[in-house]
């Protein structure tokens, strides 16, 4: 659609587990009853009954027909336990354990074992599980798989991976899927990157040393662990070695990509799936990555090519696609279209078109029809979540409506939602960015939980807003403990010193930067023009002609002086000459991207523009300028929302 468009070893310990069986969940009467109780017999068939029962969901019936039936087939066990599974009723699921153990045919049946473990895990079981397998008299591969894959589901990483060890001291033939299972579970081990990371590698060396690294699944699990980690050059190694590749390995790397802010990497990836076979065809993951790809590069044209595809392959029947979708128009800065694809979904709509909604109107400023769009969420019934209240009351900070958010904050215990770190960083932004930053300190003290780098981050940024040294250092005390190779909050710092002329301060910082090594994010820009993604950064571009762009915005800048502008080379910390800070505020990745779209687009054509970073005050200033002096409509989505430039003026309001 596109062709048109330019370790060591597992030897790991793991605690012993007691074969003392758990007591298990009582049946339902309908099974404790026995044939004696005067109930018909089952019929001859009642097997294949059973079975037609589980499959049509009618199990209070086949419940009622175990009881009495003389010899259960291996079928009619399966079928109920895959039943039991789906129908969420451990009791059904224990009735049947029960009866598989005074089952002389099959209470030793790996194959049965191995179901059994499975439900029990569906089920959240994962004790009744674990006697499963410790009591199975033999221990098939499917059996072991099935338990590491129900300690995986379960977020008992480290037991996993223990029982993948003892696999190899046992001798048990370890396979592709053992591997898929194992790394799912190192993601599960802990919320740290670095034992998580440690663990992936580990089991990662293992499957090389077997022979199964390159296995087509094995590795596609390998690709989606790194891309949690975000460790992308790991997932690329990976991607690159595979013999083979199908839509799912193709589909990972993609959303490897999208989710560690390399979007236009996963759009030229999937350019590249889409040429590499005709066979090819992606499926909703994929598109959803790539919609969301889109999305963070403003690559509208890509997108509506997207839309045209969704169409043609009836992908618009997941509701899934829909909501990536509308959240593709949402922050490609396409509001009514967004907002068409959220009532074309119409009663298939779920909390996640709701959240995709609110965020939309929040990330433009539109704080009061966010709020309306919640309170029409819950009269329709549903419950926010937490999502949909980080999205509210992000909206509320963007459109500074101070009283609107305390009060929804005070409303999550209403919906059973308990503040989180995010709900309260986005309450110290919507307070700090209105000034109130002693109410944004005493709501940090009150935290019932410790307060994240995400909340102590907020109020730095509040801080530089304000210009408040001393929560600044505060902010920053927690954030250097926290977040220790975090460069921006050297930098936030800095700039904070640097504005109240605290120059000694800020040369401190310069050192410790160069001490720790730590470099700060390059500032990059993107724009599409003709369906062909652009990036800027203001230390290396290699765009052409990148000469021809300064020279424009040369004269956008020598038009303003003329009108009382004045640049603020106040944010740079370089001690040089005044005339080189206003030649570095000339090569902002933004005003080049924007000077590029005014060369190459048309009069009527609006610029639309994404930013990595914050917006700066002196692009915001020029941007406003430009829009007014060319008559052009300019698009900038930046780290926190979008900046809608016409006629001079922005959408923000200078409130950002």
């Amino acid at each position: 659609m596109f062709a048109s468009a330019p370790a060591s070893s597992l030897h790991l310990s793991h605690p012993a587990f007691g074969t003392r069986r758990p007591r298990l969940a009582r049946c339902r009467s309908s099974l404790a009853s026995s044939s004696s109780s005067g109930a018909a017999p089952p019929p001859a068939n009642a097997n294949h009954l059973i079975q037609t029962l589980c499959a049509n969901g009618r199990l209070a019936r086949a419940a009622a027909l175990l009881p009495g039936l003389p010899a259960p087939t291996q079928r009619t066990y399966e079928s109920l336990l895959l039943a039991a599974a789906r129908a969420g009723d451990a009791a059904l699921a224990a009735a049947v354990h029960r009866r598989l153990e005074a089952d002389p045919v099959f209470r030793s049946d790996p194959f049965l074992s191995t179901r059994l473990i499975e439900s029990y895990a569906a089920l959240g079981a994962l004790p009744a599980a674990r006697q499963v397998f410790d009591e199975a008299p033999e221990k098939s591969i499917f059996v072991w798989n099935a338990l590491l894959k129900a300690l995986a589901l379960a977020d008992h990483g480290d037991e996993a991976i223990a029982r993948l060890s003892d696999m190899g001291w046992l001798g048990v033939p370890v396979d592709s899927y053992s591997y898929t299972h194992g790394l799912k579970a190192c993601i599960a081990v802990s919320a740290s990157h670095a034992p998580a990371s440690a663990r992936v590698r580990e089991v990662h060396a293992h499957a090389i040393r077997r022979g199964y690294a390159l296995h087509t699944h094995v590795a596609t699990t390998l690709i989606d662990c790194y891309a949690k980690l975000g460790i992308v050059s790991y997932a690329e190694s990976v991607f690159a070695a595979m013999p083979e590749r199908n839509v799912v390995s193709w589909s990972a790397m993609i959303g490897c990509y999208a989710k560690n802010e390399r979007p236009a990497d996963a759009i030229e990836l999937f350019k590249d799936m889409m040429a590499s076979d005709p066979d090819l065809v992606p499926n909703s993951i994929t598109i959803v990555s790539v919609l969301n790809a889109c999305a963070g590069v403003n690559a509208l044209g890509h997108g509506k090519l997207l839309h045209a595809y969704i169409l043609r392959r009836g992908f618009h029947s997941l509701v899934s696609v829909l909501n990536a979708l509308m959240a593709m128009y949402m922050r490609c800065g396409c509001l009514e279209d967004g907002r068409n694809i959220f009532n074309w979904i119409g009663h298939r709509r779920d909390v996640v078109s709701w959240n995709s909604l609110i965020s939309g109107y929040g990330m433009h400023g539109f704080g009061h029809e966010a709020i309306q769009v919640f309170e029409e969420m819950v009269q329709v019934g549903l419950s926010p979540s937490i999502i949909t209240f980080i999205s509210v009351l992000g909206a509320c900070s963007h459109a500074g409506l101070v009283d609107e958010g305390k009060e929804l904050f005070e409303s999550m215990v209403d919906y059973s939602v308990k503040p989180r770190a995010e709900h309260y960083a986005c309450m110290v932004d919507l307070l700090g960015r209105a000034g109130q930053l002693d109410e944004a300190v005493e709501l940090i003290e009150s935290m019932h939980i410790e307060p994240s780098p995400q909340v102590w981050g907020a109020l730095l940024g509040a801080c530089r807003i304000h210009g408040h040294v001393e929560y600044a250092e505060m902010a920053c005390s927690h954030l250097f403990d926290l977040e220790p190779r975090n460069a921006g909050n050297y930098v936030l710092l800095a700039d904070i010193y640097a504005r109240a002329k605290l120059q000694n301060q800020v040369d401190v910082l310069k050192d410790l930067l160069e001490e720790h090594a730590l470099e700060k994010v390059t500032g990059c820009s993107w724009i599409e023009v003709k369906k062909k993604l652009h990036s800027f950064t203001s230390v290396d571009n290699k765009n052409p002609p990148v000469e021809q762009l300064h020279a424009l915005i040369g004269e956008f800048v020598a038009e303003m002086k003329n009108e009382g502008y004045v640049p603020d080379t106040g944010i740079v910390h370089y001690d040089i000459e005044e005339e080189e800070k206003e030649r570095i505020l000339l090569g902002h990745s933004e005003k080049l991207a924007v000077a590029f779209g005014l060369i190459n687009t048309g009069s009527g054509e609006v610029i639309r523009i994404t930013k990595n970073l914050r917006l700066c005050e002196d692009c915001h200033s020029v941007t406003k300028f430009i829009s007014k002096f060319t008559e052009r409509e300019i698009v900038v989505k930046d780290v926190n929302r979008f900046h809608h430039f016409r006629d001079g003026i922005c959408s923000c309001g200078d409130y950002w």
